[in-house]
């Protein structure tokens, strides 16, 4: 699976939002792209678990559907990146981040279109995510993308 190239003219709503200078790709992530997602997550996950850290979660991810795992690309740099997964059920959207510098130019909507239309081509029908109650900033952000709320109460448990 490829690329975005938001100069395309079938993608100019997001070419529009980035504004004529500012362009970037969307991406399946390799190993090239390590230091720059790294970066990335710390920078916006500063108090992060160590089980979500980079060093961590890519190694796994790679073993699992690894086409599910995407950078935004600008100018050979990696400005956003999100991971996402499907169990046969429901796909989740997870670990999406763009950097401050790189916000508000369509680059988090068009990560979570990539990763929706990657995710509908395994028969996803239904996507779910998560929002710590510490960045529920974000909230209207992904209630513009249809996103909802869901009244759940979400359990976790770490495993050995």
């Amino acid at each position: 699976m490829g690329l975005i190239d938001c100069r395309d003219e079938r993608k100019a709503k997001f070419l529009r939002l980035a504004g004529p200078e500012a362009m970037f790709s969307i991406v399946t992530y390799t190993d090239g792209h390590f230091d720059g997602v790294d970066a990335l997550w710390r920078e916006a996950f500063p108090n992060d678990t160590a089980w979500n850290v980079a060093k961590t979660s890519i190694p796994e991810k790679l073993k699992v559907q690894p086409d599910l795992l995407l950078v935004a690309v600008e100018s050979g740099s990696v400005v956003g990146s999100i991971m996402a997964g499907y169990d046969g059920h429901r796909g989740w959207i997870s670990r999406i981040a763009v950097g401050k510098s790189s916000q508000r130019q369509g680059i988090g909507e068009a990560l979570i279109q990539e990763a929706e239309r990657r995710l509908a081509a395994l028969g996803c029908i239904k996507v779910n995510l998560q929002v710590v109650a510490s960045n529920a900033a974000v909230l209207g952000f992904y209630q513009s993308l249809g996103y909802g709320v869901e009244e759940r109460i979400s359990m976790s448990k770490r495993l050995p």
